[in-house]
């Protein structure tokens, strides 16, 4: 049999986007550049603090009140593993030679036992509006699928998912008169109606090409792509 193929949430959804991307990510270790978002990373950490308070001791967050939620966060004990980057949740198929996964951010239960996906995001913008967002920009429908993956690495791990997920959206205020060393947020919490069950075929398909001999063609909307074939057309001129 042929080896067991380890792969990402990140990967699927790159195979989604650019096919070729994917294949120079996995199997050749080319990355396209990126940039750490530490401010990102620190709100997501204190977010998850938080919420690990109320999880302890088996509450409701307070905001879930305010935004009818009946669920407290989840409480297990590999719940840790789960979110973390190099592991994460993960679900192996034999049948198909692979073994993917990826890092949840946090995970409510509801009082009918059906599990709450839920992700963090954080950006800073004079107004946020999510509908506007989501219909224009292609990142947003991603943000959607990564919830969709998770949604169903939870339920081929045995768990009862609810079909209904949230972005728990930070919005940094940057139109305060005073700073103070402190950043103010507006949280947006953003339900979203989800189904996971176009994932599995995706997963399949990805696995097939990584396993292939294929070098896909760039993606006409891949940026990393159409820069690079720019740019070797503009060498060809000099």
């Amino acid at each position: 049999m042929d080896k067991i193929i380890k792969l990402s949430r990140s990967t699927v959804e790159k195979y989604l986007h650019c096919p070729r991307c994917c294949v120079l990510d996995k199997k050749y270790q080319i990355k396209p550049p990126s940039l750490p978002f530490t401010l990102n990373i620190a709100v997501d950490n204190l977010c998850k603090n938080e919420f690990d308070y109320y999880r302890e001791i088996q509450k409701p967050h307070p905001l879930f009140f305010e935004h009818n939620i009946d669920a407290v966060p989840f409480k297990h004990k590999d719940f840790d593993s789960w979110r973390n980057n190099f592991k994460g949740i993960r679900y192996q198929s034999v049948e198909h030679g692979y073994d993917f996964g990826g890092a949840v951010d946090d995970v409510w239960q509801k009082n009918n036992g059906e599990l709450i996906i839920v992700d963090v995001k954080a950006t800073s913008r004079n107004t946020f509006d999510w509908n506007e967002t989501f219909n224009k920009y292609d990142y947003a429908k991603a943000y959607k699928r990564q919830l969709e993956m998770y949604q169903w690495l939870f339920r081929k791990n045995g768990f009862k998912v609810a079909d209904q997920a949230y972005l728990l959206y930070f919005n940094g205020k940057k139109n305060e008169k005073f700073f103070n060393n402190q950043l103010k947020f507006d949280v947006h919490f953003i339900k979203l109606d989800c189904s996971s069950s176009w994932v599995e075929g995706k997963v399949i398909q990805t696995v097939k090409l990584l396993r292939s001999n294929e070098f896909p063609l760039p993606s006409i909307k891949c940026e990393y792509c159409n820069y690079l074939k720019n740019r070797w057309k503009l060498s060809k001129m000099n």
